[in-house]
């Protein structure tokens, strides 16, 4: 079947359709819209920066994404705007206008892709509600400006809501993929969660795509080629976010750009860790699920989701389990999935009133960085003694994992600096790391008791400021 979506609200038909030919790809060589860039092909640099807007009701949701990693089956029935269409006719929309006015460019390479994250900004595009400026342009990469020029633009120019009626009604009558078939290779792209289920057990060894935002370097990076792909992307049953006294739920296909206000109000340390989870075009396409489902060791949330206690439900057809998320975990690369078996959702309990949670993510750069090391805490103190403790480290081992031994040499003992320096000390039981581009396995091993160490001594004093040489 053909993939449709829509242009400045003319309907592009493509077909026969690569699964994994990127959208990039198609704009830049069948289209003629060169003013999307690529600069580096795997989601980080911005420059491929487009807006891509869904039906929601009566609504549209607009959201940034890299085009350089997004396959054209996933903006099936959707619609897109690039820097092309933003001040049409000859006429500047005002943050092009006033780009040009305070010399906000100078090669002018990655403009483009600052335009369409200023224009969604100024349109109150997914992710941007509230945001600042320099959050929402954390995606986008310049080496001319030094970035101040930009940042004014982006506080200069409002926000006000698009009239989309036009486009509601265009893709209300745009006619859906189910199916492509492309040089021997299959994709399916299922709506309802009994369907993907349905496709998986007829096709276990199919491969999952839900943002692509790791799978996407598969092929921008490795040249690899995907057979068998299941999109997941437009599965209503996977886009729930349900917030309840005792905790929050959210659906595998829940984007962390939209799950961050819940996570947030869950726990703050949690919203800062999804602020600083990629850039927003990064958010705008990974998912919780996948997150997960990858099993990755320096996945950002799974330690923070262990450490609190989160659970994890599969399902195989109409068959459902759950099961502690750290038990999902089973060895680098290998998870507790059956052939056929997805992540359904994950459930996140409430931390209680009295348990002190921190979360805190090391590396390189602040924004856009992988982790070196993300530790996460979850510890009760009652009457100056640690009742229960939860610790969970991501870049530490082949698995997001708890640091037993950490734990046991805290739990039954009064919380003090001596007791944190002998559980810092047992962190060596519980880790062997290794060293990388990211960080040696004595960093590792030193920064991840100092992580300890740093929440005594802000409980300790919590009046006075703690100087740490990080980006945590």
């Amino acid at each position: 079947m053909a993939v449709r979506f829509l242009l400045d609200g003319a309907v592009v038909t493509v077909d026969p359709v690569d699964p994994t030919g990127t959208l990039l790809d198609h704009l830049r060589d069948r289209l003629g819209r060169t003013g999307t860039k690529e600069g580096c092909a795997e989601g980080d640099c911005g420059a491929c920066t487009v807006l891509v807007g869904e039906l929601n009701g009566d609504a549209v949701d607009w959201r940034a994404v890299n085009a350089c990693i997004a396959f054209l089956p996933m903006i099936d029935g959707k619609a897109l705007m690039t820097v092309e269409s933003v001040g049409r006719e000859g006429a500047l929309h005002p943050v092009q206008r006033a780009l040009a006015d305070g010399h906000g460019s100078q090669c002018g390479f990655c403009t483009p892709g600052f335009v369409m994250s200023l224009y969604g900004r100024s349109i109150g595009a997914c992710g941007t509600e509230g945001t600042a400026v320099a959050d929402a342009i954390a995606g986008n990469l310049c080496r001319c400006t030094g970035y101040g020029p930009i940042l004014a633009v982006g506080e200069a120019v409002g926000v006000a809501a698009r009239d989309d009626r036009a486009t509601v009604n265009a893709l209300r009558a745009l006619p859906r993929a189910t199916s492509i078939e492309y040089a021997g290779r299959r994709a399916f792209v299922p709506t309802t969660a009994d369907e993907l289920a349905a496709l998986l057990i007829a096709h276990p060894d199919a491969r999952v795509v839900a943002g692509a935002t790791d799978v996407g370097l598969w092929v921008t990076k490795q040249h690899r080629v995907l057979d068998d792909i299941i999109f997941i992307g437009d599965v209503a049953g996977l886009r729930g976010i349900d917030e309840a006294v005792d905790g929050l739920t959210l659906g595998a296909g829940v984007r962390y750009a939209e799950a961050h206000p819940a996570l947030a109000r869950l726990h703050p340390d949690l919203g800062e860790l999804v602020r600083r989870i990629g850039g927003l075009q990064v958010r705008n396409a990974g998912t919780i699920g996948g997150n997960i489902a990858n099993g990755s060791p320096i996945g950002d949330m799974p330690p923070a989701l262990i450490a609190l206690d989160a659970t994890v439900t599969l399902r195989r057809g109409d068959a459902r389990r759950t099961l502690a998320l750290e038990d999902y975990f089973l060895s680098y690369g290998q998870q507790d999935r059956l052939p056929g078996e997805f992540v359904e959702s994950v459930q996140v309990p409430r931390p209680a009133a009295d348990v002190l949670v921190r979360i805190v993510k090391l590396s390189k750069r602040f924004d856009s960085d992988i982790s070196a090391v993300c530790g996460a805490f979850a510890l009760t103190i009652a009457d100056g003694v640690v009742v229960s403790a939860r610790i969970a480290f991501g870049g530490m081992a082949g698995i997001p994992a708890r640091a037993a031994a950490c734990e046991a040499a805290l739990v039954g003992q009064i919380w003090s600096e001596d007791a944190v320096d002998r559980a810092a000390l047992a962190l060596g039981w519980d880790f062997t790391p290794l060293s990388d581009a990211r960080g040696s396995a004595e960093y590792r091993t030193a920064v991840a008791g100092n992580l300890l160490r740093r929440i005594w001594i802000e409980s300790a004093s919590p009046d006075e400021p703690v100087s740490v040489l990080s980006h945590g």
